[in-house]
């Protein structure tokens, strides 16, 4: 009998850190961008854990991940009578969007928000938690001295457009929004799922570099999903 507990044991423990634990109370999720670089694999952490998952996309062939609880809906972020009724019922809604294609329009950063907290107004208490998928150029480095600052020119024009979107989101204060910056170098890697969290401050390891992939960075996105820590808040992930 101890053998078999052991045994039973050692296989939770395996499951857990090889991101297979599955959640106590399953969650149906929307995310937009869900086949961008970070969006798939918010999708795919989401997946692993137990969750349903809606995945709105422009081109819903772009889709390549497959589960029994993923389903795929071709939308738009900016469509805002579409954007209510495809939240309606979700308990989290991603947003994952960029706007660099098919041409560069960062205003949309700015007008996505608009569109979601409308949406999350119209279903009342019944809106979702709504998670952005937000930039770094907006975080300190020290008191008053912005990444953005930093940033080369040609760069410039997102990094704005997503700290409009952010000033936008601090504006509101009637339903559930998060507002998650990444490190200032985010890339794929590894999940490791051990990270530090922050405010508005990067978060930087003991050389002074603030990176994170993007595995870990979704592994951040679902447990605030799972677990909602900063409602109404912005905040950051390094190692």
């Amino acid at each position: 009998m101890k053998r078999l507990l052991a045994l039973l044991l050692c296989t939770v423990v395996l499951a857990a850190s090889a991101g297979l634990a599955r959640a106590a109370h399953p969650l149906r999720i929307v995310v937009y961008g869900g086949t961008g670089n970070i969006g798939q694999r918010i999708v795919r952490e989401a997946l692993n854990r137990g969750h349903t998952v809606t995945v709105v996309v422009r081109d819903p062939s772009s889709m390549t991940e497959h589960s029994a609880r993923l389903y795929v809906l071709k939308g738009d972020v900016l469509d805002s009578a579409q954007v209510a009724r495809t939240i309606s019922g979700a308990d989290v809604v991603v947003c994952a969007v960029s706007f660099r294609r098919p041409e560069p329009d960062f205003g949309g950063y700015r007008r996505a928000a608009e569109v979601l907290i409308a949406a999350l107004r119209s279903l009342g208490p019944r809106a979702p938690h709504l998670i952005v998928v937000g930039g770094a150029g907006s975080l300190e480095r020290s008191p008053g001295v912005l990444v953005e600052d930093s940033i080369p020119v040609a760069y410039r024009g997102e990094v704005h457009g997503q700290k409009v979107a952010l000033d936008y989101y601090r504006t509101v204060t009637d339903v559930p929004w998060t507002y998650l910056s990444p490190a200032e170098t985010i890339r794929p890697g590894t999940r490791t799922g051990h990270f530090r969290l922050g405010g508005d401050r990067l978060v930087t390891d003991a050389t002074g570099k603030s990176r994170i992939s993007m595995e870990d960075y979704a592994v951040a996105v679902i447990d605030e999903a799972e677990k909602p820590a900063h409602i109404q808040q912005r905040f950051t992930i390094g190692y």
